[in-house]
């Protein structure tokens, strides 16, 4: 080889300077994005989103449930043109993928959720917020994300709970989420042994983690208060530390409180949790629009059934009738498909953008959301499908279990 065909070979690419640059031109990939967060977190902090309940086997098993499909695509296809989006709602979003609700969003990154609406704003792809945000229902609209969701969880206060419904639909949030896997708190050990409050208290465990992550720390001291923007401060302190603040929440919530969100919210509604098919039916019949299939990523009831092991059975119990959004496990673009194959409208995700967003701040949340989509296109081309509804066509043999997956295993809803 010839010294200037070995030059044309190598090409020398001039250094990063910028921190953000250089972190982000290491991660190409979710899992890229989650070593790069767990780099820049302390401890604490990275354990809160990476963490679930007690044993974590459901933060396990949400992945598991992904891989235990296979793909048999279709040869000879001309997918020079995929067409990934869906109609949700009435509306057209231009990829199957909406952004989770998070709680202490600000704790990742002082930004917190203005930098994810600002990330996605252009996408337009649906932002929930949670009722343990960091960021005000107002402030996040003001935004001008155009396609912002409310996550709520029913508070022993009827009236915070109904102001809270009142303030998002005079702030023009597009859809209403209703959590009910949280009628107590999750155990999240590892926030329990770290002794993780909002805000961060100082301890000798905490001085010394301030030693090792000096970034981060000095940026969340420069920065406003760390608060629960709409929850604000509960009777004698209650609800401070992450692993109790579900004392605000109501456990006796029913079925005559959905009826009364219903009256509140006349918007597209939907129930969030690990809702079986008969739960499904009866919310849909009790007008409910929509069912968001999520064992909150595992940290509420761990060893609950894995989101993508419910998706059709829900999908069968219902039928047309109303929309399912599906989260919790989800961290490729080929996961979207998996739950798309299986029945569900929408993937969400959380901890995914979470990572981007702790990693490198609103371009790090940006590169999360590029990362899937880019990855669901790329995924249907291989398959040999060029839409949604071709993908949903041909599902059940583009998409098949594994056949060790099939061992043991019984169809969610259905005795063994």
């Amino acid at each position: 080889m010839k010294l200037a065909e070995a030059r044309e070979l190598v090409q020398l690419r001039p250094p990063l300077l910028r921190p953000v640059e250089r972190v982000l031109a290491r991660c190409h990939s979710v899992e890229d994005l989650r070593q790069a967060a767990r780099r820049k977190l302390p401890r604490a902090v990275f354990d809160y989103v990476d963490g679930g309940a007690d044993a974590e086997h459901t933060v396990l098993a949400n992945q598991a449930g992904f891989h235990g499909w296979a793909f048999q695509p279709r040869a000879l296809r001309d997918v020079s043109a995929p067409d990934l989006s869906v109609e949700l709602f009435g509306r057209s979003l231009a990829a199957p993928l909406g952004l989770a609700p998070t709680g202490y969003t600000r704790m990742m990154h002082p930004s917190g959720e203005p930098a994810v609406a600002e990330a996605t704003a252009n996408m337009a792809l649906p932002y929930c917020l949670s009722t343990v945000g960091t960021t005000s229902i107002e402030d996040l609209a003001a935004t001008g994300h155009p396609r912002l969701w409310f996550q709520l969880y029913v508070l022993k206060d009827r009236g915070h709970t109904r102001s809270l419904v009142e303030r998002a639909a005079a702030a023009g949030y597009e859809a209403l989420e209703v959590s009910v896997d949280t009628a107590v708190p999750g155990n999240r050990a590892r926030d329990e042994r770290n002794g993780l409050t909002i805000p961060p208290q100082l301890s000798a465990r905490t001085i010394l983690d301030i030693g090792a992550h000096p970034g981060y720390w000095t940026s969340m001291l420069r920065s406003p208060l760390l608060s629960f923007a709409n929850l604000g401060a509960g009777p004698d302190g209650a609800g401070r530390t992450v692993a109790h603040v579900g004392v605000r929440f109501d456990p006796s919530v029913d079925w005559d409180d959905l009826d009364r969100l219903r009256a509140w919210w006349r918007g597209p509604l939907l129930l969030k949790g690990p809702v079986s098919p008969a739960d499904a039916v009866r919310a849909v019949a009790a007008g409910v629009d929509g069912i968001h299939l999520s064992n909150h990523g595992g940290r509420q009831l761990d060893r609950t059934v894995a989101t993508i092991d419910m998706v059709r059975p829900v999908r069968d119990a219902l039928g047309d009738k109303a929309t399912i959004v599906v989260d919790s496990g989800v961290r490729h673009g080929a996961d979207i498909a998996v739950a798309l194959a299986r029945g569900a409208d929408m993937c969400m995700v959380g901890r995914a953008y979470l990572y981007g967003l702790a990693a490198a701040g609103t371009a790090g949340a940006r590169l999360a959301v590029d990362v899937l989509v880019a990855q669901f296109r790329r995924t249907l081309q291989l398959l040999g499908v060029t839409s949604v509804p071709e993908l949903r066509q041909h599902a059940d043999t583009l998409v098949v279990r594994r056949p060790t997956a099939e061992v043991g295993m019984a169809p969610w809803g259905q005795a063994r």
